[in-house]
């Protein structure tokens, strides 16, 4: 029963093969890098990356005229927002949302490299007309 459910969950992930891509870059840069570095040299290593894989990309790029500026839009479809920080907390969540509002794409990914372990979290953009 949980591997139906499994299943189906899948089948409702959002870019499922291009965000596996994105984290499994930055799953290189981690394992190269380390969780000590700052959060400028992890963007210019995957920048580096995204290169060599042929990944397009928008980097420190402004959402319209609001201010807010994304780290990574990947090929128009994916917000990739960074963080160098002992703890995630509700407004590094909140800023993604905010950007997936402005820009009206569906998914961001957040990343902490800072942690030991990497853990991408998966942000979808919630639909404020139902909200």
């Amino acid at each position: 029963m949980n591997t139906n459910l499994r299943m189906t969950t899948n089948k409702n992930l959002i870019y499922p093969k291009l965000s596996y891509e994105i984290v499994g870059i930055c799953f290189d840069v981690h394992n190269e890098l380390g969780p000590y570095a700052r959060e400028k040299q992890y963007s210019d290593k995957l920048e580096e990356r995204m290169k060599i894989k042929n990944v397009s990309y928008k980097r420190e790029y402004a959402i319209s005229n609001s201010g807010n500026i994304v780290d990574f839009i990947i090929e128009d479809k994916i917000i990739l927002e960074l963080k160098t920080s002992r703890v995630l907390t509700r407004e590094y969540f909140r800023q993604i949302q905010n950007y997936l509002q402005r820009s009206k794409l569906d998914l961001g990914l957040l990343i902490n490299f800072s942690d030991k372990y990497l853990k991408p979290r998966r942000i979808v953009r919630i639909d404020n007309k139902n909200s």
